[in-house]
């Protein structure tokens, strides 16, 4: 209770009285001293004024009883306590003294000297000194000042007594009843009230805290009704609940937790939660401590134990409290999540997986395709990687259907699934090509049995008329590429490079399939800015009468027209163009310029009636072809049947009723119909029977051949010509040759009774400028004549 507020009002009025009372107290003293010291000092130098004239004589005479009956008288007087007389010859010194023997204080001394009136004068004979005690603070005080004091100390004490019981009834009464509410509410947690009632401050206090302890009161009862309100929706929730401090101690659990775990909640609260993980997944949980700051919310999946044992996949939603306290306390939901992940890798192995076959897709191949270089790397191996692409599979779609398209498809996965070993993996990448990865130490010699092998597959026919083969390209990591996508990327141009050889085997990769790649690209390029800046143009050659060598028509051909290369290869860009589909863009402006040149040409004399052949590709029979044809002949005046459309084998192969379609189409709309290059590839007879053909054209390689020095090829290259040459006027059909180069093949030709002709010999191709000069310049000299 040394701080206690009586102590401080205790000390408060003893401050006051040593401040402020003492020291005026003091001052009286102080005061009542010094006049009581200065009447001293009056009375005793009257008293040795008068002694100092009686010793006189005395002295003169040196009368020593004389001199100590009046020092005996002097030392009687008041506060002095002894006398001293001396002459100044020394003679004479009587000191009289009522000093106890036992007094050491203070003696204050006063002299005065003795002199005598001689006839000569005044003259000194000798001194008298008294002595008294030094006056203290109260040996000045008279009775009546001491009553005084005694008054004014009896009313201090008065006052005194009356401020502590006022201060004890007033003040320390009411803290003492506030002090023992607030312990008694500290210690016996219910919330107690001041009983105390008065119209000053402390009741004022009191009333302020009765008031407080009743709204604290009512809080807490809210509190408490929130609380189990709380503790009841975090138990009856049905989620499950938990709460981990800083350490990832548990806490706390929901009831519908320990009812979907199997635990009790006894066993578990306390216990590290990473423990109630997989080990495999510890990491993940413990990781997402990183991004778990105050009010974020992170989510985790991770495996759970269960109490049976069981593994649950379960995500985890935490939430840390925003504010310091409670240790960092934070609140987790736990979603049970094991049926979603089940879904979530079917779905995973669905999207990796090509639905038809089994095989992965193309997705799933480029991941596994990383992890097998990963481990190839690991194992210091190579990977084979064989990109293989069916021939002839479109075939089979287009004629005998997508059904039996797919059924191919799931045999020829079937028969390769045999061949493969356990570590080597298989894609379908999509339509009829397909990707194989061999891990081997020499992985070249494997690829190579594996092509031998899949070879083999093909021997047997997939199906009646059903034949099968493939063109497969072989890359080899880390020999050929350094990553994944180059690998797969190598392998395909290796597949591209057989294809364009002629199919139907492998091929591994090598640089200049590069060079190859790159030149195609560029090709590519320069067909899509010749497109944009218009560097494709119709280039024609005259298609002439054998007999008179009169022009009949011509043949629009098409070239590209680099700014700086010049005129380009025909046959690459054609080839690049149809690869890409862009063969569709640059045929339509090769038929509206070539169609525009037959407009003008038409001009010359002989000319009216002439005849403009245009190739087209098997992409561009599109079902507006031949509104789109129309539309040009009727622009430029131009009659139906002067317009040739110029058709290969690969067109009539397809046997697509689309394709036959708009090919009639055309014929009904007037336009003549060619057969080009035909006695090359799978010529049949059967293609006259069913498609409106007007025109035969006879390729080049038998022109060749018919004056061959090696008399049997001469023999039966003119026995075939003639042959064609007879069924085609047989069935009304006009026969041309192509590439007539010599006045021998001319003549030869003629012979065998073709009807036109088209070569080197009679006009190369030209630009429509140049064909009008010289055209021009023979119909003159054709008059001149």
């Amino acid at each position: 209770m040394h701080n206690s507020v009586q102590n401080r009002f205790l000390g408060i009025v003893f401050a006051a009285l040593v401040l402020l009372v003492a020291p005026l107290f003091v001052l009286f003293l102080f005061l009542s001293s010094g006049r009581a010291e200065k009447e001293i000092r009056d009375h005793i130098s009257v008293l040795l004024v008068a002694n100092s004239q009686a010793l006189a004589k005395p002295l003169w005479d040196l009368d020593e009883d004389s001199v100590a009956q009046i020092s005996a008288a002097v030392v009687s007087q008041g506060n002095i306590v002894k006398v001293q007389v001396r002459d100044e010859s020394g003679q004479l010194d009587v000191t009289q003294s009522t000093i106890p023997a036992s007094y050491d204080g203070q003696l204050i001394e006063v002299s005065h000297a003795i002199t005598y009136t001689t006839l000569d004068g005044p003259k000194k004979l000798g001194t008298i000194s008294v002595f008294y005690p030094a006056p203290d603070l109260f040996s000045g005080l008279k009775n009546e000042e001491i009553i005084f004091l005694s008054i004014f100390v009896f009313a201090v004490l008065i006052v005194f007594c009356a401020a502590l019981i006022g201060n004890r009834i007033v003040l320390v009464r009411p803290l003492m009843r506030l002090i023992a509410a607030i312990e008694a509410t500290g210690q016996l947690g219910s919330r107690h009230h001041v009983d105390w009632r008065s119209n000053d401050e402390m009741g004022r206090l009191a009333k302020s805290f009765n008031t407080m302890q009743s709204k604290l009161e009512s809080e807490e009862q809210e509190l408490k009704l929130a609380h189990r309100r709380a503790i009841d929706i975090y138990n009856l929730t049905p989620a499950m609940l938990f709460s981990l401090d800083e350490n990832d101690h548990i806490t706390a659990v929901s009831d519908y937790w320990l009812a979907a775990t199997g635990y009790e909640r006894d066993e578990i609260i306390g216990n590290r939660f990473t423990d109630l993980v997989t080990p495999d997944a510890r990491s993940a949980f413990l990781g997402r401590k990183g991004e778990l700051n105050g009010g974020a919310t992170v989510d985790v999946t991770v495996k759970f134990l269960c109490a049976d044992g069981r593994v649950m996949d379960v995500l985890i939603l935490e939430s840390k409290t925003a504010t310091g306290g409670q240790g960092g306390l934070s609140l987790s939901v736990m979603t049970d999540v094991t049926a979603l992940k089940a879904s979530e890798a079917r779905n995973h192995k669905q999207a990796i997986t090509d639905h038809l076959t089994g095989l992965l897709n193309r997705q799933g191949f480029e991941t596994v395709l990383d992890g097998k270089i990963r481990e190839a790397d690991a194992a210091n191996q190579e990977l084979a990687c064989l990109f293989v692409d069916l021939d002839r599979f479109k075939w089979i779609n287009d004629n005998l259907g997508h059904a039996e398209g797919d059924k191919a498809l799931r045999e020829f996965v079937g028969r390769l699934k045999s061949k493969l070993a356990p570590t080597d993996v298989a894609a379908r990448l999509g339509g009829d090509e397909f990707a194989i990865l061999l891990p081997a130490g020499n992985a070249a010699e494997r690829a190579d049995l594996m092509a031998e092998m899949l070879a083999s597959i093909f021997n047997e026919p997939f199906g009646t008329d059903m034949h099968l083969s493939a063109s497969v390209g072989i890359a080899i990591y880390p020999r050929h590429a350094d990553n994944a996508a180059e690998l797969l990327q190598k392998s395909d141009m290796a597949m591209y490079a057989k294809k364009r050889d002629g199919k139907n085997g492998a091929q591994h990769f090598d640089n200049g399939m590069v060079d190859h790649a790159r030149a195609r690209a560029e090709i590519e390029s320069c067909i899509e800015i010749g497109l944009i800046e218009d560097w494709f143009a119709a280039y024609l050659q005259p298609i002439v009468n054998l007999n008179g060598r009169g022009v009949a028509g011509f043949e629009a051909l098409m070239r590209l027209n680099h700014p700086v290369k010049g005129l380009m290869a025909p046959a690459e860009v054609i080839n690049v163009a149809e690869e890409t589909g862009k063969i569709i863009r640059v045929g339509n402006v090769i038929m509206e310029k070539a169609i525009e040149h037959l407009a003008v040409l038409s001009a010359l004399p002989g000319l009216e009636n002439s005849y403009l052949a245009i190739n087209f590709s098997p992409l561009q029979f599109e079902p507006s072809l031949p509104a789109r044809l129309a539309s040009l002949l009727m622009r430029h005046n131009i009659r139906p049947e002067r317009i040739v459309v110029e058709i290969t084998e690969a067109v009539l192969m397809h046997n697509n009723p689309e394709i036959r379609k708009i090919v009639s189409d055309i014929r009904q709309f007037g336009c003549r119909i060619a057969l080009d290059d035909f006695g090359t590839g799978y010529s049949s007879l059967s293609y006259l029977n069913r498609f409106p053909v007007d025109i035969i054209k006879i390729d080049q390689s038998f022109t060749r051949s018919i004056n061959d020095a090696n008399e049997d090829i001469r023999q039966k290259s003119r026995t075939l010509v003639e042959s064609i040459t007879t069924l085609s006027h047989k069935m009304g059909c006009t026969v041309i040759a192509e590439g007539i180069e010599t006045e021998q093949e001319c003549h030869t030709l003629c012979e065998m009774g073709l009807d036109y002709g088209q070569g080197y010999l009679f006009h190369r191709p030209q630009t429509v400028d140049q064909l009008m000069v010289r055209l021009a310049d023979a119909h003159t000299l054709a008059r001149a004549s």
